[in-house]
């Protein structure tokens, strides 16, 4: 599948010796991160060597020892059978979590053997390195995060690039899509919220082209997420860290979608849960939106940490959690908790592109559902679920801050009303 992360892997690629670190790659486990870069190893270098620190451990044993980078590379060349070449050959190290000499021996390599490209990827490098017992290759490489796919990008992956095309066309000139495609459009973005951005899930619904199999696939991959929390922590911080991920949906259907711990747990406090919500958030499993009390730049110094929202790092996988009927979604059925699936994909979408992930909510309970900042601008972000698009609380906002332009996404078409841009869904990963 393409993905847009192959032209930051490219420009990586392409830096000059010294100036190129090798490349630490993030995402939650099953994002496709091994997939991409093998991808990029074949169709960038002449050669590629390949371990995986979780499926050979002789191999992780070996960075116990002296981790200088010749030593390093020599012995990795004997297990692939293969030359490393400096410019020529991709080394990959997977599943780096595994093997914290392996991930510290990167700094090693920024140093010494620069002119070498490695990559080392890992999906629980948030919570399953001990960094006080291991050095963690802090300015010694370069990071990127790797997510499930966005719309565009599913798009791509069921043959509809002029459709995606078209979308990016109209929303540079905020032109209204022609009305077949605007449908068509809507109708996709409908089965993205069923299939959602997993490429396991994506995958087979291209090969298939059904639907019916996504649940199958997406129960599958929150197993693995939940046999992971049982791996890398206490039994019981995984009775915590479960019962705030099963949670999600029950938060988010609430009026007022603020985390609250009473929900996981009669009683529950931020000093019994607090620490299960970081495992979620740096595992790559969650995102979390923070309050801001202001609408004003910089929007981070206006957070309030102790106030948030939670989203899965993945629409598909809410719907399928929360037991939504995928009829439900086709149809676009009035259905309370459609909204917070909607929210969700928009979460989805920002943060993808780079977006931190703020809202606002006034003493009044007025709420703007997210608060970008955009070129020095304060942006307001309103979602709807369907073509009902009135208000009250973006008007507040706006009277109150008086930004220079906010957004309103619902299913209606492109359109303007003064400095208020009208924006379909399909089109969310264009605000980057």
């Amino acid at each position: 599948m393409r993905r847009k992360i192959e032209n930051r892997l490219a420009a990586w690629k392409g830096k000059e010796d010294g100036e190129r670190m090798p490349l630490l790659l993030y995402g939650a486990r099953q994002v496709g991160k091994t997939y991409i870069l093998k991808e990029f190893g074949e169709r960038y270098f002449q050669n590629m060597v390949y371990v995986n620190l979780e499926t050979n451990p002789a191999v992780a044993d070996y960075f116990s020892g002296d981790i200088s980078p010749a030593r390093l590379f020599r012995f990795l060349e004997t297990v692939a059978h293969e030359e490393i070449l400096p410019g020529k050959t991709l080394v990959v190290l997977d599943e780096v979590q595994c093997c914290e000499r392996a991930l510290t021996s990167l700094k090693y390599i920024a140093e010494q053997a620069p002119q070498i490209h490695v990559a080392a990827a890992g999906s629980l490098l948030g919570v399953a390195v001990r960094r006080e017992q291991y050095a963690f290759p802090v300015g010694r490489v370069e990071s990127m995060t790797l997510y499930p796919l966005d719309f565009e990008e599913f798009l791509w992956a069921v043959n509809e690039e002029r459709l995606a095309a078209e979308i990016r066309r109209c929303f540079g000139g905020m032109e209204p899509m022609p009305e077949a495609l605007h449908q068509r459009a809507i109708e996709l973005y409908r089965y993205y919220l069923i299939v959602g951005g997993m490429p396991a899930s994506a995958n087979k619904f291209v090969e298939t082209g059904k639907l019916i199999h996504s649940s199958d696939m997406q129960h599958e991959i929150m197993n693995n997420y939940v046999a992971d929390m049982a791996k890398y922590t206490t039994p019981s911080d995984t009775v915590k860290i479960r019962a705030c991920f099963n949670s999600i949906p029950a938060q988010l259907a609430k009026e007022n979608t603020k985390f609250q711990y009473k929900v996981v747990q009669k009683g529950g406090s931020a000093s019994l849960f607090g620490v299960s919500i970081d495992w979620l958030e740096q595992s790559g499993i969650v995102f979390k939106a923070l309050k801001v009390d202001h609408g004003k730049v910089p929007v981070a110094v206006y957070a309030d940490l102790s106030s948030f929202k939670l989203y899965m790092v993945d629409a598909g996988m809410l719907v399928t959690k929360a037991g939504m009927p995928q009829q439900t979604v086709l149809t676009g059925a009035e259905s309370p908790f459609m909204g917070a699936v909607t929210e969700n994909y928009v979460a989805q979408a920002l943060a993808s592109n780079g977006y931190p992930l703020y809202y606002w909510r006034s003493e009044d309970t007025a709420e703007v559902d997210f608060v970008l900042q955009i070129h020095g601008e304060i942006v307001p972000v309103e979602v709807k679920r369907g073509e009902h698009t009135r208000s009250r609380s973006l008007d507040v906002f706006r009277k109150k801050y008086q930004p220079a332009y906010a957004i309103r996404f619902s299913e209606k078409n492109f359109g303007r009303a003064g400095d208020l841009l009208l924006l379909p869904l399909y089109a969310a990963f264009c605000i980057g």
